[in-house]
């Protein structure tokens, strides 16, 4: 009686075992729950398996499986039967899960090992087919229809695992750089579902990793092939870093379309083909999706902190906020389409190569300051005109500027980073400047050239010609503050300042030349007698007109590059001057041992001082610059 409800016991169990054993691992759990209750009701299990022909069931798996896996035809092709060759795996995907918790049976064991043997051939065959279909998928991807291609939006639904045979006619698409809003289907549907019934055998009996080698083995060379479209070349940060810089340029814009492309079109195209061909394989999607981008994303990254700790001369700036603002603006790409646990490397190096750009930034800042600081004060510039470091500045950081948002990012980042040295600058002009950390570095910036251009001007031997120099620059420096976001990062008080500054320069110059020529024109106040006067004025007009012959002379080649600043100065001296000196002529002519002969004497009328002076500061015969 007991061997009989033994015999019933097993009996029910394998019934169960069977009807309910078509899930993935549900056959091996039922058996091992039924075994584990008594040691004789798991050697009667072993004994009835082997009884009811454990051989003659793999035998005839065996013969199915075989005559597909020796033929050199492809198995999903015309005439072919894919479906009767999965059928058959399935079915020693199953033996092999429900014998394996009774392996410790020897003759279990025996078929055990010949069974997994055929599956590893199986799952070899299995790999190769995947790899084909996936080829030949590929192939039929119409490059040369690309650029008259419409993107391709298809529905699929995730509850739906049927992927049929209905649409092979999918629509390619190119890289249209101009909408990022679209989506390449690099495979037939049909393909995709092929795919998919091979990628569940696989991840079923244990070769999820081989499975995802073979996907992203073929699809990384599509993406090499889009890139290689696009014209990026493959650049070590060697070959970045021997580039010249206007080679380098147009690299730099070729990287740009390319990260667009990849992060807004071809990567989220591969993680959504990822995701249909391993519907349900969560862990298998995101395995192969790493393994097909991340060769192209390093790629990219790398040339990316190529630039970042490359030559940080200013002239390089431009690009590098290029870059900068590029991986910056594509980071919230970066986090949706590396969010999984296999790309986290790949999500963590962009944000450190993103950070390094803005420390090359702020590093090209500090070139330009010591820049500045090394321009020598060698020789004087010809007529007190404008140096040359002051236009290169003072459109240098107007032009940065355009960038006012980026770059304050880039400054607020060391400050929140601990990394900021701009405390110790922070004097008097800085102070007058925008509360942020950009609008300090730039007062710093121009507090150094202020610096840089007083050294400069002592080279001049004549203070008039100092003064009109500083003059100048100091005009410059204002017009170029004026009226954009350079302005309103040094803010309102600091151009007010620096436009007295130059009105200071004005008087210290019209101080130095005309002092002398204005105190010979003034009246004495002593009484003499008349021949006395007469004499003392005869005197005072020959020195008159020799100290004015010799700064007409003299600053008829010096320049004041401004107009309005010219006529200003100009007006100024004519404002000044005429008035003292038609009083003088006046008195002149008013003596009464000079009286009508007044004329031999004078050499020039006020008109013709006018005239002399609306010459000066034209820079001879060189003109205005």
């Amino acid at each position: 009686m007991a061997e009989n409800g033994e015999e019933k016991l097993i009996a029910v169990a394998r019934h169960i075992a069977k009807t309910l054993g078509h899930t993935d691992t549900m056959t091996g759990d039922i058996l091992k729950i039924f075994s584990s209750f008594d040691g004789r009701l798991r050697e009667k299990l072993a004994e009835k398996l082997s009884d009811d022909g454990m051989e003659q069931i793999l035998d005839a798996i065996d013969h199915q499986i075989t005559q597909f896996i020796s033929s050199d035809r492809p198995i999903w092709s015309a005439g072919a039967d894919p479906g009767a060759f999965l059928d058959s795996v399935d079915q020693l995907i199953a033996a092999v899960r429900d014998w394996t918790p009774l392996a410790d049976d020897k003759k279990i064991s025996a078929c055990l090992d010949r069974a997994e043997d055929l599956l590893q051939q199986s799952m070899f065959r299995l790999e190769e087919e995947f790899r084909t279909l996936v080829e030949r998928g590929a192939e039929s991807f119409d490059a040369t229809q690309a650029e008259s291609a419409h993107p391709h939006h298809p529905d699929f639904s995730d509850e739906d695992d049927d992927f049929g045979d209905e649409d092979e006619n999918f629509i390619p698409v190119a890289q249209p750089i101009t909408d990022y809003d679209i989506v390449i289907d690099a495979l037939p549907l049909g393909t995709v579902g092929e795919l998919h019934q091979i990628a569940k055998r696989m991840v079923s009996a244990g070769y999820m990793k081989e499975c995802a080698h073979a996907y992203s083995s073929c699809r990384r060379d599509f993406l090499e092939e889009s890139f290689s479209r696009l014209g990026l070349q493959k650049l070590s940060i060697d070959d970045v870093h021997r580039m010249q810089w206007t080679q380098l340029e147009d690299e730099i814009e070729k990287w740009i379309k390319a990260m667009n492309v990849a992060f807004r079109i071809l990567f989220p195209s591969e993680r959504r083909l990822c995701d249909r061909v391993f519907l349900g394989l969560s862990s298998a999607a995101d395995l192969s999706f790493m393994e097909v981008c991340r060769g192209s994303t390093i790629q990219l990254l790398n040339f990316a902190d190529a630039v970042a700790i490359g030559s940080r001369a200013p002239e390089r700036l431009f690009k590098v906020l290029d870059v900068y603002e590029t991986v910056r603006d594509l980071m919230p790409e970066f986090d949706i389409i590396f969010s999984d646990q296999y790309c986290a490397s790949l999500r963590n190096e962009a944000v450190t190569i993103w950070k390094r750009l803005g420390e090359a930034i702020r590093g090209i800042f500090m070139e330009l300051e010591n820049l500045i600081r090394r321009d020598p004060a060698k020789e004087p510039v010809s007529g007190g005109r404008m140096h040359p470091i002051t236009r290169y500045v003072m459109n240098y950081l107007r032009a940065a500027c355009r960038a006012r948002q980026t770059l304050e990012q880039v400054f607020e980042e060391s400050v929140a980073g601990g990394g900021s040295n701009l405390d110790y600058r922070k004097g008097d002009d800085a102070a007058l400047a925008s509360s942020s950390s950009l609008g300090v570095q730039i007062a710093w910036i121009m507090e150094l050239l202020e610096s840089n251009l007083e050294a400069k001007s002592k080279i001049y031997r004549d203070p008039a010609l100092c003064a009109v120099f500083m003059m100048n620059n100091g005009r410059y420096i204002v017009q170029k503050a004026k009226d954009n976001e350079l302005g309103m990062l040094l803010g309102e008080d600091w151009i007010r300042k620096h436009a007295a500054k130059v009105r200071q320069y004005h008087v210290n110059y019209q101080r130095s030349s005309w002092s002398k020529v204005l105190g010979v024109l003034k009246a004495e106040g002593s009484l003499m007698s008349p021949n006395e006067t007469s004499k003392n004025l005869k005197e005072k007009l020959k020195l008159f007109n020799s100290y004015f012959e010799e700064i007409c002379k003299v600053q008829s080649s010096w320049v004041i590059f401004d107009d309005q600043l010219r006529d200003e100065v100009r007006g100024s001296i004519t404002g000044t001057l005429c008035p003292a000196y038609r009083s003088f002529v006046g008195r002149l002519q008013g003596a009464s041992d000079i009286g009508k002969n007044a004329d031999r004497y004078i050499r020039f009328n006020v008109e013709e001082v006018e005239a002399r002076i609306s010459q000066l500061f034209v820079g001879g015969s060189s003109g205005r610059r």
